[in-house]
């Protein structure tokens, strides 16, 4: 094949390509080619730029004339793993040519699957395994005592209670997720809403010893939004400042409209949720949407927690084209920010 001819197919090619001739140099790349393995390698033999064992065997194999065959191709540049199918195949006159497909996307995801999957079996062993136990000893040793029976069927009771609130919490999240792509058409009463989340959940504030107030929501303030949803976000914000705001403290709302947000780009309003907390640490602030992760998981579970329910509120302040900002020091409680944009 000519020079020329060569390069042409190359470049025209949208993946990464590149051609190792017979005597097993690097003969040619295309432009994702020469980003992946370097432009010094073009010329020297293959083995300088492409190290992994699986990789260099199906090359020499090709080469000699085997079969067109698929290997993963991993490389860890300075950010973040990237993950290749590589087709080595031959090449005309000899040698042979290897395109690169990005999976990185495909194995991430495949990964959040398989460690979902591994979480949630994990957040149901624990109340399956206490019911299952609990129900063996009422049915032998604790058949006739009515106090242990009492007990036992107290805490069978709440880890029922446990497994309810972590089916109703994926279910959420899944409706929310698959949902996450139709922005909301409906028209909601911000402030009133807030209100409304206020007062369902006073009894629990002070049954916990906090106070609850709301600042700046004198006037209507009309958004478009799904109502259920965002009642769903405020109520889990101010459900969580309260079970860790600390008993005494105050847990404040504020509302207030957004002249230019940078995030949104134009105008906004404004939701920020505080506690007078112990705060949290600065390292768990990026991970604290994910699913199921929790600062204190022992004190999370104690609370009737699930670890779902910021994830829920991200997916549903995405869905609502906004954003979601936490911000917490050690001592001085947390500031949960949610930003919507105004029609």
């Amino acid at each position: 094949m000519e020079t020329a001819e060569r390069e042409a197919i190359l470049a025209a090619v949208p993946l990464p390509m590149i051609h190792i001739a017979e005597d097993w140099r690097l003969a040619a790349a295309n432009a994702g080619g020469r980003a992946l393995v370097g432009a010094a390698a073009l010329g020297r033999h293959y083995g300088l730029a492409l190290r992994q064992p699986a990789l260099v065997e199906a090359i020499e194999a090709v080469g000699r004339g085997a079969a067109a065959r698929e290997v993963r191709y991993a490389v860890s540049p300075s950010v973040a793993e990237q993950v290749w199918r590589v087709t080595v195949a031959p090449a005309p006159g000899g040698g042979a040519i290897c395109s690169f497909l990005d999976i990185t996307e495909q194995e991430l995801i495949g990964q959040l699957r398989r460690d979902f999957v591994a979480n949630v079996s994990h957040e149901l062993r624990t109340p399956l395994t206490a019911l299952l136990g609990f129900i063996e000893t009422l049915q032998t040793t604790a058949k006739d005592d009515p106090v242990a029976r009492e007990r036992f069927l107290a805490i069978m009771a709440r880890e029922a209670g446990r497994m309810t609130r972590l089916v109703k919490d994926l279910l959420s999240l899944s409706r929310v997720e698959a949902e996450e792509r139709q922005r909301p058409a409906g028209s909601v009463d911000l402030a009133g809403l807030l209100s409304g989340t206020l007062s369902a959940l006073r009894p629990v504030a002070e049954a916990a010893g906090v106070e609850l107030e709301l600042l700046g929501g004198a006037e209507p303030l009309a958004i478009r939004a799904d109502a259920d949803q965002l009642t769903q976000v405020f109520h889990n914000l101010v459900e969580n400042a309260v079970k860790y705001g600390g008993s005494g403290k105050r847990v404040s709302v504020r509302l207030e409209r957004v002249a230019v947000d940078p995030g949104l780009r134009g105008p906004g309003v404004m939701v920020q949720v505080q506690d007078r907390g112990e705060g949290i640490d600065a390292i768990h602030l990026p991970r604290l949407t994910e699913r199921f992760y929790r600062v204190d998981a022992h004190r999370s579970r104690a609370q009737g927690g699930t670890g779902l329910g910021l994830a829920i509120v991200k997916h549903i302040v995405n869905r609502h084209r906004g954003r979601l900002r936490i911000e917490s020091e050690k001592g001085k409680g947390s500031t949960f920010t949610v930003v919507l944009p105004l029609a």
